[in-house]
């Protein structure tokens, strides 16, 4: 139990005095406890207690108690309010210690006055004053112990998300690159196709003969009283025919004395007839070129061999028929 003794000044101010120290022996002894702490002034209050206490006044042999016992004890005795008061003295007491109860309650007084004060300064400051810290691994709760795994452990985190951005990063951009690879290479693979292309148009003959490795078997003329329009190729049976130089098919089917007939306008609009042929491979309206197999040779209609029939007439299919030979002559094929 903690508390102040109320003792008079005059009681304590002649410690020679036996009778009056033995007045303040009996008052301590049966002084009840006071709650009250506002009379102790914090530190300077504490320092004059222990100042006292540890300078003790021995009581005179006539004021031993009694049971007489050697044993001595401190006492420590506070006066009420305003200035610290102080009496420290020797008690001899087998049985009963309220002296020691009281210093020790005294110099706990001491302590809490000291905190009472701290926190009426708190308290004035304000609000927004903080009466302790917060400790944010405690609140979290991370030991002192945990603290190095745990920042290893973000650390590691850390890292790895950094590494996951890095490697997305860079996957990223691998598929961008790549994808712009391609594209060139598409691009460059198109490019090339298009010089093979031209390449190829530029060395494709504008005008060919007929068929390939043929004879001439017959000029253009008159003929047994009549004009033979065109000249005879001939070869053997199925031999492709091929389409004299670039155009549209005009016709392609039966036709009377050549057994079957195709016609051909060209660019000029020149139309070149091929006659009595075994197979038609095109049909009307199909554009070819100069080259392309659009026959297989025969002997249909009034023929007497194998053999291709080819006119030229000029300006259109119903145009003047020309000799063929100057015709191919004119543009690069001899015949």
């Amino acid at each position: 139990m903690t508390g102040n003794v109320a003792v008079d000044p005059a009681a304590v101010a002649d410690t020679a005095d036996v009778a009056d120290t033995a007045d303040v022996v009996q008052e301590v002894r049966s002084a009840e406890p006071v709650t009250d702490l506002a009379g102790l002034n914090g530190a300077a209050d504490a320092q004059a207690l222990a100042a006292v206490a540890a300078d003790p006044v021995e009581l005179p042999a006539g004021v031993a108690d009694e049971a007489g016992a050697a044993e001595r004890v401190p006492v420590t005795v506070a006066a009420g309010h305003g200035r610290h008061r102080a009496i420290a003295r020797l008690l001899r007491t087998p049985h009963r210690r309220p002296a020691c109860y009281l210093a020790a309650a005294l110099v706990g007084a001491v302590g809490l006055g000291s905190l009472s004060i701290g926190d009426r300064v708190a308290q004035a400051d304000g609000p927004a004053a903080v009466s302790h810290s917060v400790s944010v691994a405690e609140e979290l709760g991370i030991g002192e112990e945990d603290l190095p795994a745990a920042a290893e452990a973000a650390t590691l985190r850390s890292d790895a998300a950094l590494l996951g951005e890095i490697t997305a990063s860079r996957n990223a951009r691998e598929a961008q690159e790549a994808a712009a690879a391609q594209v060139q290479a598409d691009a460059d693979r198109a490019v090339q196709e298009a010089a093979a292309a031209a390449a190829a148009e530029a060395a494709r003959p504008r005008t060919v003969l007929p068929v390939a490795g043929a004879r001439l078997s017959s000029t253009f003329g008159a003929r047994w009283g009549t004009l033979h329009a065109g000249i005879d190729l001939a070869a053997p049976m199925l031999t492709p025919e091929y389409a004299a130089a670039d155009g549209v098919v005009l016709e392609a089917g039966p036709a009377s004395g050549f057994g079957n007939a195709v016609y051909i306008q060209h660019e000029n609009g020149d139309v070149t007839v091929y006659g009595h042929m075994e197979e038609i491979l095109v049909q009307p309206g199909q554009v070819v070129r100069a080259g392309d197999t659009i026959a297989l040779l025969g002997n249909r209609g009034q023929s007497t061999g194998p053999h291709l029939h080819f006119e030229v007439h000029v300006g259109g299919i119903d145009g003047e028929k020309i000799d063929p030979i100057p015709w191919l002559r004119d543009r690069g094929v001899a015949v």
